[in-house]
């Protein structure tokens, strides 16, 4: 079975959950998480570790994933890049946004841990596609800022794919057989329940799992069987 998981933001315990709940199999099932899985909870790097031995997890950056990049690449491996912004500003847009307990949990892990998560945060995708049966997948953490129907997926920045917020009535394929399914925004904010959001070609998955009353949500594609934790 292939599996689409998104924002779990560092809710390592609902995380570990969900996967119970699946069944998850390393031999039988597929899982793609869309991003932000790091921030505002406080067991980021708990996930990522259990992420990284699991072969058939598939993950994708996340605006979380993007900033606590900015940071820990200069923290750690004192490395800026080519970044125009000072550490300190790229420092202080993170901690505003929950980084606060990423950085907590990965300072606690051991040199080598804390290296291997930066080295893995690095290969996340910008976006994955999947075909199932006569239907076709893409998976992006928030969406395509910028959107045009003939413009390859690979020309989209990783700015164009997370931060960008898809209004749900707007198609971005006239071909029905094509799905975008994102996080990003929490469906509570577009329908008022925290449940997966199904309109206009776009499957929005994230259901706000790090909020008082929102959930983690999952959802299985081969069934389109919603889960929630």
């Amino acid at each position: 079975m292939t599996y689409v998981m998104s924002d779990i933001h560092g809710m390592y315990d609902k995380y570990l959950k969900m996967l119970d709940l699946i069944e998850f199999s390393e031999d039988d099932d597929e899982l793609y998480i869309l991003g932000d899985v790091v921030d505002r909870g406080e067991k980021p790097a708990e996930i990522l570790l259990d992420m990284m031995k699991r072969p058939n997890v598939y993950p994708i950056i996340g605006n979380h994933e993007l900033m606590a990049m900015n940071v820990l690449d200069v923290m750690f491996n004192g490395e800026n890049g080519n970044s125009p912004v000072p550490v300190e500003a790229m420092l202080g847009e993170w901690l505003t946004n929950g980084g606060a307990f990423t950085l907590d949990s990965i300072s606690k892990r051991s040199d080598t841990e804390r290296l291997d998560i930066i080295d893995y945060l690095s290969e996340f995708t910008n976006y994955e596609t999947v075909d199932i049966d006569d239907k076709s997948y893409i998976m992006v953490h928030a969406g395509f800022d910028n959107f045009r129907p003939d413009r390859k997926l690979s020309d989209y920045t990783v700015d164009e794919l997370v931060w960008h917020r898809q209004e749900p009535s707007v198609r971005y394929f006239d071909d029905d057989s094509i799905y975008v399914i994102s996080g990003h925004t929490p469906t509570f904010a577009l329908c008022g329940e925290a449940k997966i959001l199904h309109e206009s070609g776009n499957i929005f998955i994230d259901c706000g799992a790090c909020f008082e009353n929102g959930k983690l949500a999952c959802l299985c594609l081969d069934t389109m069987e919603e889960f929630y934790i």
